[in-house]
């Protein structure tokens, strides 16, 4: 069995064959996806889809792209909203300054709504990190000062000190399909050096699809090309780095009932 940690299966790239992709990921042994919200003002549309498959679940929150859009989503909000059994989840949420797509300020802002909301849910927050290491570990490391919230560093591609900080934070890093680029060599070394206690794989489906699909649409069953370019760093087999990290999902993700 393995996880799929991040999707958007309310991406459009998915309007015509969605049944056709969770009916792929089931055959290849993927029985459980979070599909990840990236607007509250959409939320309805993502949830919808975590209630027409078995299996898949969702979160709740405000991508960094989409926080001008979205300043009065509060914790608050958020805490109400992940009273639903199929949000399992906050986020995602974070600091992207490689597009600067909202302000930083809008960011920032947003960001610590979110953790705050992870703190009170007691749910992962789902970090979105992108040339900001050092404001991310500033934060990251302060808000933990006032309160513990559990987090993934989702589809990381950061540097090893970031890295580091967030496992001494207690949170978990996940590998999405950027691993297995041939170019990739600084951030397998990296994948080397997390505890095995602490990974988690996933697709960001529908971005980011590993060789031999690169270039193309990326799809929930690929990760298992992530799972053994994992593997093959950790040095284990394909089949520990699957129990291993459903395993992890399954810890963190603590509101999806193990399958």
């Amino acid at each position: 069995m393995l996880v799929d940690s991040h999707c958007h299966l309310d991406f459009p790239d998915f309007e015509e064959d969605r049944d056709a992709v969770v009916g792929r990921a089931a055959a290849a042994g993927v029985t459980t996806m979070v599909t990840i919200c990236t607007r509250v003002r959409r939320f309805d549309e993502v949830r919808a889809i975590a209630e027409a498959y078995p299996g898949v679940y969702c979160s709740v929150g405000t991508h960094p792209h989409n926080a001008d859009e979205e300043t009065d989503v509060t914790a608050a909000h958020l805490v109400r909203m992940a009273d639903d059994p199929l949000v399992v989840a906050i986020g995602e949420a974070g600091l992207d300054y490689h597009y600067d797509n909202s302000s930083r300020d809008n960011q920032r802002r947003g960001l610590v709504e979110h953790i705050a909301a992870a703190r009170e849910t007691g749910l992962p927050l789902v970090i979105h990190a992108r040339d900001a290491d050092d404001d991310m570990i500033e934060i990251l490391s302060g808000e933990m000062g006032k309160g513990a919230f559990p987090a993934v560093l989702h589809c990381f591609s950061s540097g090893e000190k970031f890295a580091a900080r967030g496992v001494d934070l207690g949170f978990y890093v996940s590998f999405s399909g950027i691993l297995a680029f041939k170019r990739s060599d600084e951030l397998r070394a990296i994948a080397a050096t997390v505890p095995m206690d602490r990974l988690l794989v996933e697709t960001d489906a529908p971005f980011l699809a590993p060789p031999p699909h690169r270039g193309k649409r990326n799809e929930p069953a690929y990760v298992a090309r992530t799972a053994d370019v994992l593997a093959d760093v950790k040095g284990v087999s394909p089949d520990a780095i699957a129990r291993t990290t459903s395993d992890n999902f399954f810890r963190l993700f603590n509101k999806v009932p193990r399958s």
